[in-house]
């Protein structure tokens, strides 16, 4: 089988059989084309020819190329993925990747916004959405619902009207792997998802001609509203914020676990709101937790 073949067809099992996320498709897709491309240069087209010394190689010469450590992490993944796959669907008769290693991805603490800064972001989104645009409506009831129920981006895109329970003051979302959860919301993101949908979806959707559907969040245009313009939204928001480290959308989300946890919130309640499958990657949010707390100490305390 052709090495090209095989990794058009590993991209569909990934989407179809897996349910990975877009994002993770794309990604994947990216680095396996690289690792054609790099086979080529070997001389090796086909399936057979991928061996454990060309995936070594090929991630040496990514360390060569200065590339970061967690793209090259990443790059393993997916290449012990593909190969995982062709043996485990008898293309080749041996899995090549399964010895395949990586430098460890340098982990790094997400960016955590603080409370009083928290409450600045909301003073200034509710003084917006007080005059009635219905995009500042919109934009309230978004940032609410992000920060208050700790959603991914691609969750709070995709929900729909009749996702949100107002009386429970709950949403379900579809989270990685297509796996649904039900999580909670505050009083504060319930008056603005209502103010929002009686007051400003309405007009944002007769924008839309009929494109709008069943979903919660549009655009100006009047069609669901899409990660990139979240992602300007909250870039947008959290700019002049203090603070180091990415400005997207997961900003909140991080900052409303590490809230939770500072708040003395259980662990596994945090891990299942915010839909991780391991308590290791929820653990994480205790170390900011850990820094915060220190960094405290370290400022107030009279024999620090």
């Amino acid at each position: 089988m052709r090495l090209t073949e095989a990794v058009a067809a590993h991209r569909d099992h990934l989407e179809r059989e897996r349910a990975y996320s877009p994002n993770t498709i794309d990604a994947y897709g990216a680095d396996l084309a690289d690792l054609v491309a790099f086979a080529a240069t070997q001389q090796v087209e086909d399936v057979d020819g991928v061996d454990l010394e060309l995936l070594r190689d090929w991630l040496w010469q990514a360390t060569e190329r200065k590339l970061a450590r967690a793209t090259i992490a990443r790059r393993a993944a997916a290449a012990r993925s593909l190969t995982a796959w062709l043996h485990r669907t008898g293309r080749t008769a041996i899995d090549a990747g399964a010895r395949l290693r990586a430098p460890k991805a340098q982990g790094r603490l997400p960016r955590v916004v603080g409370s009083d800064q928290v409450r600045e972001l909301f003073a200034g989104l509710e003084a917006r959405a007080a005059e009635g645009d219905p995009s500042a409506l919109r934009d309230l009831a978004l940032i609410e619902l992000i920060y208050g129920s700790a959603l991914r981006v691609s969750e709070a895109c995709g929900v729909d009207l009749d996702d949100v329970d107002l009386s429970a003051l709950t949403v379900r979302v579809t989270g990685k792997g297509a796996k649904d959860r039900v999580v909670p919301f505050g009083v504060p993101a319930a008056r603005a998802i209502t103010a929002y949908r009686d007051r400003g979806r309405p007009v944002l959707a007769e924008r839309g001609g009929g494109a709008a559907g069943a979903a919660l969040f549009l655009g100006d245009r009047g069609g669901r509203l899409g990660p990139r313009s979240v992602h300007r939204l909250t870039s947008r928001l959290l700019e002049a914020v203090p603070g180091s480290g990415p400005s997207g959308p997961h900003a909140l989300r991080h900052s409303a676990a590490t809230h939770l946890l500072d708040g003395g919130a259980d662990l596994r309640a945090v891990q299942a709101m915010l839909g991780h499958a391991s308590l290791g990657t929820t653990q994480i949010y205790t170390h900011v937790s850990m820094e915060r707390l220190a960094e405290s100490y370290r400022l107030a305390h009279p024999r620090s």
